[in-house]
């Protein structure tokens, strides 16, 4: 499973959004409301894995997989039937607290987080190898279904 080791990964991570969206937030210079509470799916964990896993193989940083994959082909591709998506990725945060802190502080990666049409999450993280430029690495896909 894609936790870094971290102990009670999906709960924790789907509460510490959860809190995010429930209480609104101010992401750059936009304002959200609160959002509806996400819920897990695991096909997005699948397509964030994936990504997450080719970032370490691959020892690179970005939206664009190896393999010039978008975040729409991954999702796709586990088998999401989506009709919006939205995808974080970091790098190198030890804690599930201090990457979603993280994404709330930088306004794109906040604004997929509040963004209220959103109604599923999945997120991976895997240790990077000593050969590795980050220690840990992050994906989050958000996605509304068709």
């Amino acid at each position: 499973m894609a936790t870094c080791g971290l102990s009670n990964f999906t709960s924790t991570m789907l509460a510490r959004v959860n809190q995010w969206r429930a209480s609104g937030a101010t992401c750059g210079s936009t304002a959200y409301g609160p959002a509806p509470a996400l819920a897990w799916n695991d096909l997005l964990t699948q397509a964030a894995a994936v990504h997450s896993q080719d970032m370490v193989s691959h020892n690179f940083f970005d939206h664009a997989g190896s393999n010039g994959s978008s975040p729409g082909d991954r999702i796709t591709a586990a088998g999401y039937v989506w009709s919006s998506y939205g995808e974080n990725i970091a790098a190198g945060q030890s804690s599930i607290n201090n990457v979603v802190d993280g994404w709330i502080a930088s306004p794109g990666h906040c604004a997929n987080i509040m963004n209220p049409a959103f109604v599923h999450l999945g997120v991976a993280c895997i240790n990077g190898t000593a050969s590795d430029t980050y220690s840990t690495y992050w994906t989050m896909d958000l996605g509304k279904p068709f």
